[in-house]
């Protein structure tokens, strides 16, 4: 028997088996040919339809943190200020990161949480402690068995981006958050950036007409801190580097303008193509670094990723979405943001953004309009103090305070498990296309038909609104808002 299908075996007498619905009565033969389409494509139908879902409400939202490095403290940060939040339990590889996270909540007077660490400290926290929410900021390779297991033991699940590294991962997530009823949201807290929102406020307002192509990226250099002793946890995200090829991080340019598209709502993605071009950086740092320090030796002469990843999306009713990925080359930092429809044209970097309905960007009185006017109520409610607060200009905070909202009120996520294994799944499939010289490779609809019926993103407060503004406008008064 190949590894494959040991490792579909071994998956399928555990839990993994349940949530796709394998009847354990198969034979060996059929059950792993069974796993395999299972994984691969899913069920023949959807079990529960996750989008558009409402849990029930949650007077207080109990939270779990796992992962307490990069971006674990500030996630601790935003949430001290979110009213209705009550941070229980702490966990991290490392004892001292715990202990450091402690000071946050002691700063924002609230109560000590049960310290977890080592390397199962997840899994006894998630199976231990009265929780309604798994706040997950590990290394990438950790958030699709982390988020699964804590939807098992009845949690709902927020990752850090992205959500799954493999096809299988993605089916994963989808099968044990139908199973379950619990919410599986990947952290995309580029949705809520102020232009992209206004620029998807406008969208669904119809001022762009109809949306033909769009483009985003992560053009960001990334060379220093990846190559840093000081940066991840046993230089784990520059191992993914060589480990995966295509485009490992095409989430913050995609997320955004799939909701503009009503991607899983109302279109999908159908197919793509992927390029990327050969690396002329990663490796010829490492070797410079192997050479006067014995440290980086393991490092050097990898096969790293290419420079410049730019993969090519079709959706089902023939639109464009273009998604640029480098985090090597020296040059700004962009996003690109950008949205083409029938009446009109928006872009956000280089920056300023702009706005165009014909052959010129519109004049900044103008645009200062269309902000006053379409701005989203999200925006008017809770912008000011995300400003406050900070997590890359606010768009944290407000993606934290939308969830904490969302969860009290009983009101759909603004992004789902479908979106979480869609956005994600474009990078293994980035990778498959490259291997065969820029092939075509289909994107499993992960909705399985719900799509044509499922609704847009709701922009509006209905039925919300009423969480966290006067805690945080207290912490503000106080001088307590730097995260």
């Amino acid at each position: 028997m190949s590894n494959r299908r040991k490792f579909l075996r071994q998956l399928a007498l555990g839990s993994g088996a349940l949530s796709i619905g394998i009847p354990s009565f198969a034979s060996n033969d059929s059950r792993d040919r069974e796993l395999e389409h299972a994984l691969q494509t899913g069920t023949k139908s959807q079990r529960f339809n996750m989008s558009g879902y409402a849990a029930p409400k949650l007077d207080k939202v109990r939270i779990g943190h796992i992962g307490l490095g990069q971006r674990g403290p500030g996630a601790v940060s935003r949430m001290s200020h979110i009213e209705g939040v009550e941070i229980v339990a702490l966990c991290d590889l490392y004892p001292d990161r715990v202990t450091k996270a402690q000071q946050i909540l002691e700063k924002a007077g609230m109560p000590k949480a049960k310290e977890y660490s080592g390397e199962n400290g997840w899994k006894d926290m998630i199976s231990k402690e009265a929780i309604d929410l798994i706040y997950i900021t590990s290394p990438w390779e950790l958030h699709t068995p982390m988020a699964v297991y804590a939807m098992e033991h009845g949690k709902h699940a927020v990752t850090e981006i992205p959500a799954a590294l493999t096809l299988d991962q993605c089916w994963q997530l989808v099968e044990t958050s139908e199973k379950t009823r619990k919410h599986c949201m990947m952290l995309e807290n580029c949705c809520y950036d102020f232009f992209e929102m206004l620029t998807l406020n406008m969208t669904r307002h119809g001022l762009f007409g109809e949306l033909v192509h769009a483009e985003g990226a992560y053009i960001h250099n990334l060379l220093d801190l990846n190559f840093s002793k000081n940066g991840y946890a046993n230089m784990w995200r520059l191992r993914e580097n060589y480990k995966m090829h295509g485009s490992l991080y095409p989430m913050h340019g995609l997320g955004p303008v799939a909701q503009c598209m009503d991607i899983n709502r109302g279109d999908k993605m159908d197919y793509l193509v992927s390029l990327s071009s050969n690396d002329f950086q990663m490796q010829k740092m490492a070797n410079e670094k192997a050479a006067a320090d014995p440290f980086y030796k393991e490092f050097a002469n990898k096969n790293y990723r290419g420079n410049m990843n730019t993969t090519v999306i079709k959706t089902n009713k023939g639109k464009s979405i273009m998604i640029q990925h480098d985090v090597t080359s020296t040059r700004p930092y962009s996003r690109i943001h950008l949205i083409s429809g029938t009446k009109g044209v928006a872009q956000k970097w280089p920056e300023p953004e702009k706005i165009s309905f014909g052959h010129e960007w519109i004049k900044e009185a103008e645009l200062k309009e269309l902000y006053e006017k379409y701005t989203p109520e999200i925006i008017k409610h809770v912008g000011e103090i995300a400003k406050q607060i900070g997590g890359h200009g606010g768009m944290d905070f407000m993606m934290d305070w939308r969830l904490i909202d969302c969860l009290r009120n009983g009101l759909p996520l603004d992004m789902d498990v479908y979106d979480a294994a869609s956005w994600s799944s474009i990078i293994p499939l980035s990778g498959k296309s490259i291997a065969k010289r820029s092939g075509s490779m289909d994107i499993p609809d992960f909705t399985r038909g719900a799509w044509k019926n499922n609704k847009p993103v709701n922009l509006t407060l209905d039925g919300g609104g009423n969480t966290g503004v006067k805690k945080a406008e207290k912490d503000a008064a106080k001088g307590q808002l730097n995260v």
